[in-house]
């Protein structure tokens, strides 16, 4: 897995985190953290396939 993608998804889960705890404590903030969660999610996804399709290319 590409080093960005790992990142991406160790930002996720953080985000998803902060997110799970700003809405027990009653805190609207958790939205924002939310939003970070998907953007950084569609950037794992966006490297991982990156990183196939260019593996890919190099295979053939």
């Amino acid at each position: 897995m590409p080093r960005l993608a790992v990142f991406a998804v160790v930002v996720c889960v953080l985000a998803v985190a902060a997110a799970v705890v700003a809405f027990v404590e009653g805190s609207f903030i958790g939205i924002v953290w939310v939003l970070l969660a998907g953007l950084t999610s569609n950037m794992a996804w966006y490297y991982i396939r990156k990183a196939k399709a260019e593996k890919a290319a190099r295979a053939s």
